[in-house]
């Protein structure tokens, strides 16, 4: 006997029946779901490491708790998942040249100092993005390649509100877009 597969909604075309999900099919899945970018920094034992991550989200306002993840591939994975602290610089599309470099396999992400400084703790922070934090980590995951980080919010600047004109910077089936008036619903 076949099943005959019917959309729940009236002059639709049928869903697809559910498959099983592979590491291809996983990806495919979550490059259809936009996510927010941001650099995340700590200074490791060989200097200042910084990843690009799309993974970041508040979890509590009381206390002020942010979640990210840190995949295993990444060079500065260790720095960061071995560190005490940590800097969440959020991005909007006027941060796109940084979000590229962190992002950029091999490239040397301090190599210009007019970029960037040391906070008091230690950490590096970028100059200039539209806001940040700095975090003390008070959870790790592991959680298949990655590292799920809890993080404590210490302190930040915000330094062009979420609706300023640059818009805000997503990654969305692997490119990146700026949001602006256009696109909302």
């Amino acid at each position: 006997m076949t099943t005959l597969l019917t959309s729940p909604v009236s002059g639709t075309a049928p869903e697809p029946p559910p498959a099983p999900i592979d590491a291809e099919g996983f990806k495919s899945l979550f490059r259809g779901h936009p996510s927010g970018v941001a650099v995340i920094t700590a200074h490791g034992p060989d200097g200042p490491v910084a990843l690009t991550a799309s993974s970041v989200a508040s979890i509590s306002v009381d206390p002020p708790l942010l979640i990210f993840s840190v995949s295993a591939l990444s060079s500065a994975s260790a720095s960061i998942v071995a560190a005490d602290s940590v800097v969440v610089h959020l991005l909007d599309a006027g941060d796109l040249e940084l979000a590229e470099l962190a992002a950029t396999s091999g490239a040397d992400r301090f190599a210009d100092r007019e970029r960037w400084t040391r906070l008091d703790t230690g950490e590096p922070l970028y100059h200039g993005v539209r806001a940040w934090t700095r975090a003390a980590i008070v959870n790790r995951l592991e959680a298949g390649g990655s590292t799920v980080i809890v993080a404590h919010a210490l302190e930040g600047s915000i330094a062009r509100d979420a609706d300023h004109e640059a818009g805000p910077l997503v990654h969305h089936n692997r490119t990146w877009h700026r949001l602006d008036e256009g696109s909302a619903i």
